[in-house]
C-alpha cells in the first residue's frame, strides 16, 4: 500500500469498506448460527479488524500534510 495516487488510494479504500462490511455482515450471520465454527469466526473478526486498520492508514495518507 504505496500508493500516493488520492484517487488509487480512494478506489482502494472503497475496496477496503465493502469488504469490511460484508465481513461485518458475515460475522453477524454466523453468529446468529449455534453451529458455527467458533475458530472461523475469530479469523473473521482478525481480518475485519486488519482492515480496519487498512483503512484508517489510507484515511491517513489521503489528509494533506500541512506545512509547519
Amino acid at each position: 500500500m504505496t500508493e500516493t495516487d488520492p484517487a488509487a488510494i480512494t478506489q482502494q479504500l472503497a475496496h477496503l469498506r465493502l469488504e469490511h462490511r460484508d465481513l461485518d455482515l458475515a460475522i453477524d450471520r454466523l453468529s446468529l448460527d449455534t453451529d458455527a465454527d467458533e475458530l472461523t469466526v475469530k479469523r473473521l473478526k482478525k481480518r475485519k479488524l486488519w482492515l480496519k486498520d487498512c483503512i484508517a492508514r489510507l484515511e491517513s495518507a489521503l489528509i494533506p500534510d500541512e506545512p509547519a
